[in-house]
């Protein structure tokens, strides 16, 4: 039999997204694109509405569709098929259509519901290699959200950051080392990353007082390093997304990954699980010869900030309500021990150091993220 050609368009009754193809007409329908391959038989093609030129054909047993205008391929394709002008059986444009939302509605549901429960039981079994691959592609994501601040890493305050990160990390059942970034950034924000990665925003060493606010702050974090809370929140997401671009028929890589980053930046924590990273927080204070209660005085003054201007520091919106945060970070922390504090006077002015002058004016200073501490 001859074949015959004609370009047309498919589309994958998903989205609305047309994909050019070729058509090839034999004794069935090829249909021939970059992604797209399909092999129909004539008797399950069905002609459908369309406007003068378009001709449109539909599959019997499915949503898929192409279109096309060539007048000669549509003789051919009509002298070729004789159901073309079919109807199908009653209702069974309604029953598609019900099968359809329902099955949008349980995807939904999965994506809403089933997702979280499933990355609780998940996270815990993802190996330590993997993690931290996928630490480092988030990272990089991240910076890419943020607008790509500079890395703050002038050594003496390096170093003395380093010590204190080792500090807080001593003894405290950590799954891997914490790797500490400081990146430059006008919000106040700190945010822990699966792989044990955590990045402080340099706007957070600035509003800090002391070497043992920083220190409850770099702590918290940990604490949600150690529960494996950013593994559980970037399957979530990852999943999430997953499922949402089934429905939307907007399925890539890209978009995944560019929603995990979001997530990460913007993960609000369950009350449990910051409760959790809290107490942790005091106990590696505490046991690093700091004052536990310093990150409560921290929550406070930065949540006042946040209320008088609210486009400058807002990181504790996603967080418990503050007050009850400070008064129970305060009670598992006790008496303020004696000292100077976790940091020597010194030690904490090279510390706010570690980010040298801008040369630009505007370093630092591209997309504000949404805060998460």
């Amino acid at each position: 039999m001859e074949a015959i050609t004609t370009a047309g368009t498919f589309f994958d009754g998903i989205s609305a997204r047309p994909r050019p193809v070729t058509l090839r007409l034999t004794f069935r329908l090829q249909i021939l694109g970059e992604d797209v391959t399909r092999d129909w038989s004539l008797l399950d093609l069905r002609a459908t509405d369309a406007a003068s030129p378009v001709m449109r054909i539909s599959h019997a047993q499915g949503a898929e569709s192409v279109e096309f205008t060539d007048a000669a391929f549509a003789e051919a394709l009509k002298a070729r098929c004789p159901d073309l002008g079919r109807a199908e059986r009653e209702g069974g444009l309604t029953r598609l259509v019900l099968w359809s939302i329902a099955a949008g509605v349980s995807v939904l549901l999965t994506a809403i519901y089933g997702v979280p429960a499933a990355s609780n039981l998940i996270a815990p079994l993802v190996p330590r290699a993997i993690e931290a691959q996928l630490g480092r592609s988030v990272d990089t994501q991240i910076v890419s959200l943020l607008g790509d601040p500079p890395l703050c890493d002038e050594g003496a305050a390096r170093a003395v950051l380093d010590r204190l990160a080792a500090r807080l990390a001593e003894g405290m059942a950590l799954p891997e080392r914490p790797q500490v970034s400081v990146r430059r950034h006008t919000v106040a924000n700190a945010l822990a990353l699966p792989g044990g990665r955590v990045i402080l925003l340099s706007d957070i060493i600035a509003k800090a007082r002391n070497g043992d606010e920083l220190a409850g702050i770099l702590a918290h974090e940990f604490g949600h390093v150690a529960a494996r809370d950013p593994m559980r929140s970037v399957i979530t997401a990852g999943g999430t997304s997953f499922l949402l671009s089934l429905v939307l028929g907007d399925l890539t890589g890209s978009t995944v990954l560019v929603t995990i980053g979001q997530a990460a930046i913007s993960a609000g924590y369950s009350r449990d699980a910051e409760r959790a990273a809290d107490a942790y927080a005091v106990a590696a204070v505490k046991r690093a010869g700091g004052d536990g209660a310093a990150l409560a005085a921290i929550l406070e003054r930065i949540t006042k900030a946040d209320d008088e201007k609210p486009d400058a520091i807002a990181f504790l919106r996603s967080h418990p309500f503050t007050a009850e945060r400070a008064a129970r970070i305060r009670s598992l922390a006790g008496e303020k021990p004696a000292g100077s504090g976790i940091l020597s006077e010194a030690e904490w002015q090279s510390v706010q150091g570690i980010c040298p002058k801008p040369t630009k004016p505007d370093d630092g200073k591209k997309a504000a993220p949404t805060e998460k501490l």
